[in-house]
């Protein structure tokens, strides 16, 4: 995906309504590669998210090491979430996970006031799965 969190939080600067921020949370969505069915098993779930999200990690094998991720949600909106925590998180290195801003990134996005409770929760669950991948990169 070549559009960064940067980029979104600017457009949504820009947006008037929440049905044209919806809209852009669903295109971003739209523009995640498809996950392999290989992928979406009970395995790469992600638990306390009402849709169904599916998170895969790599681990590069570098020093430090690096974690990108492949991602993917059977629910529109939750598919756009998806794709703005990958912008975040993909592609950095356990700490850069660990130390980056999602509460401000989230509230900058004014997300906690237009999403349902559920779906707030779901953000929060795929957050902690990634913290967790970085927490045990790290202790390796």
């Amino acid at each position: 995906m070549d559009t960064t969190i940067e980029e979104v939080l600017e457009d949504f600067e820009y947006l008037d309504d929440w049905e044209e921020r919806y809209q852009e949370i669903i295109d971003l969505g739209k523009k995640l590669p498809p996950l392999d069915d290989a992928y979406k098993t009970d395995a790469y779930k992600v638990k306390g998210c009402v849709s169904q999200v599916w998170l895969v990690p790599h681990v590069a094998e570098t020093l430090p090491p690096t974690i990108s991720f492949d991602a993917d949600s059977d629910a529109h909106i939750v598919r756009g979430l998806v794709a703005i925590l990958l912008m975040v998180y993909s592609g950095k290195t356990p700490r850069q996970i660990l130390d980056a801003d999602i509460e401000g990134i989230f509230s900058r996005l004014d997300l906690a006031s237009h999403l349902s409770p559920s779906r707030s929760n779901g953000f929060r669950s795929m957050v902690k799965k990634i913290r967790s991948i970085a927490d045990g990169a790290l202790a390796n």
